[in-house]
């Protein structure tokens, strides 16, 4: 059973590779962008609509603010993320999508409807399959 375990842990690993690398491809295609994926996934969970604390997408992310940080000020550079100084506390920095960042978002999103779309491929109805995945372990990292 060992043996069995450790190759469904390999390919588990080598589909995440494939769809993140194709996710890539996919966005720099559409885009022309030159993002990498973690830049691209900073700017999805940045949203399309709403501006929000560093310390919000940090949460989303599951990272530092100080790591988040970082990636904003490249994608500021960038052009792709605008920072905002609230009028009530100017300590407050939010941050936005600028146009060119909206336009990755809707890249990054319609890949993964196509994915989806891709998957499901075939299927008629709900009746028609059932998808039942359960997983012993938590997908987000423990709140410390």
């Amino acid at each position: 059973m060992e043996k069995e375990k450790y190759m469904i842990g390999q390919e588990l690993i080598e589909i995440f590779e494939k769809v993140l690398k194709t996710e890539n491809i996919s966005v720099a295609r559409k885009t022309g962008c030159d993002l990498s994926m973690t830049e691209i996934h900073t700017v999805a969970a940045i949203g399309k609509n709403t501006l929000y604390r560093m310390s919000d997408i940090a949460g989303i992310l599951h990272i530092t603010v100080g790591t988040l940080t970082v990636m904003v000020n490249n994608l500021v550079k960038k052009g792709y993320v605008e920072r905002y100084k609230s009028e009530q506390d100017r300590r407050v920095v939010k941050i936005g999508l600028t146009r060119k960042g909206r336009i990755i978002y809707d890249a990054h999103a319609a890949f993964h409807e196509d994915l989806v779309n891709a998957l499901l491929k075939g299927i008629e109805s709900k009746e028609d399959v059932s998808i039942n995945i359960k997983l012993d372990f938590p997908l987000s990292p423990p709140v410390s």
